[in-house]
């Protein structure tokens, strides 16, 4: 676009040097001087401020030989809007200054009448194409910062989507692990029971079994309700509710028929929970009775407590077992994950041996992180 806009003032210039009387002998330098303010054009998008300083030595040489004004000119003002337009603001008011400079110059040399009048005009031009040049260079930079923030925005939405999508399967990791570790751990407790008594005493082995059975499907249906959450074609009302506190009796049973001797207490007044922090509750006290069964060895007892105070809710889960076996504190993905659960709402985990032996698990949050 500009190589023909360039062309077509090109053309129209030579058009009028070659018809015009006035210039006599100088028309064989006027032809050159024309050529050499307008071709420049062609690079002023590349270069404005070098396209804009050739533009204006030229018409230095043509004030200096005294070649009168024509179409070619224009090239000056052109020059001048594109520095405007694509330069740092003080190469736009420099170049002002220096087309003002030559319109005086050029006003006082070809006498285009009265001085002061003379100068408006011209002066008034050159204002504009500094003025029009910087709007639009003010525009585009506005339109380059809108997109930037655009870019960004769609980055910094990006990265939370990453981040959620992370959390999330972080999440689904430790439900997936507190639902196998634990029913497994049943199942495979159950299993040997059967094996031990399938022969002394059948109707034992078959309750054992049916236990199996029960708890297998249990685990079935959480994995697969966990699951679900990675389809998005499944409707969220179509989902089981996540457990909470009120399945935590039905968690003491399990246990309880898988051998271990469990009680559960609950002390205070319930007080409504929040859904997550119900969750967190449940899957620790799960998590506590699962190691429970894994370590604590025959013949132990464990305690479930809940209580509820003014200012906290706690759940509490002790046994009487060896602790010599137990793993040390802050190993393995069951007690990170307990402490994971806890932190999330403001919570407090301890674990170690419990002051009569054992070993117990007590986790308590704050009223106000389960509203």
């Amino acid at each position: 676009m500009d190589s023909w806009c360039a062309l077509a003032l090109l053309l129209f210039s030579a058009s009028v040097i070659g018809r015009s009387a006035a210039l006599g002998r100088g028309r064989w330098l006027a032809l050159p001087i024309a050529i050499a303010l307008i071709v420049p054009l062609v690079l002023r998008r590349r270069a404005p401020t070098a396209v804009f300083v050739v533009t204006a030595i030229v018409a230095l040489i043509q004030w200096a030989f005294a070649i009168p004004l024509g179409p070619g000119d224009l090239a000056i003002l052109v020059a001048l809007y594109t520095v405007a337009a694509h330069a740092e603001r003080r190469d736009a008011l420099a170049a002002t200054a220096i087309v003002l400079l030559g319109i005086v110059m050029a006003a006082t040399r070809f006498h285009f009448g009265e001085i002061p009048g003379s100068l408006l005009g011209p002066a008034a031009i050159a204002l504009a194409a500094l003025i029009l040049g910087d709007d639009l260079r003010t525009r585009r930079a506005y339109l380059a910062e809108l997109e930037s923030r655009a870019e960004r925005l769609e980055r910094e939405r990006e990265a939370e989507t990453r981040r959620a999508v992370v959390e999330e399967r972080a999440a689904i990791a430790r439900e997936l692990h507190d639902v196998v570790a634990h029913n497994l751990s049943v199942m495979v407790i159950q299993a040997e029971a059967a094996s031990y008594s399938i022969s002394e005493d059948p109707a034992q082995a078959q309750r054992a079994m049916r236990a199996v059975t029960d708890t297998g499907r249990q685990a079935l249906d959480e994995m697969r309700r966990l699951l679900e959450v990675l389809r998005p074609d499944v409707a969220n009302d179509a989902r089981r509710p996540q457990p909470g506190l009120s399945e935590i009796p039905d968690l003491v049973d399990g246990v309880r028929q898988a051998g271990l001797a469990v009680e559960l207490r609950i002390q205070g007044d319930p007080k409504p929970v929040a859904p997550g922090v119900q969750l967190a509750l449940y899957r620790i006290v799960q998590e506590a009775l699962t190691n429970t069964l894994k370590h604590a060895g025959r013949g132990a007892a464990s305690a479930v407590e809940l209580r509820f105070d003014l200012a906290q809710i706690s759940a509490r889960v002790s046994d009487d077992g060896q602790p010599s076996v137990r793993p040390r504190p802050g190993r393995g993905q069951g007690l990170v994950g307990m402490r994971e659960r806890a932190a999330m709402y403001d919570g407090t985990l301890v674990t170690g041996p419990g002051p009569a032996g054992g070993f117990q698990v007590e986790v308590r949050f704050p009223v106000q992180a389960t509203r």
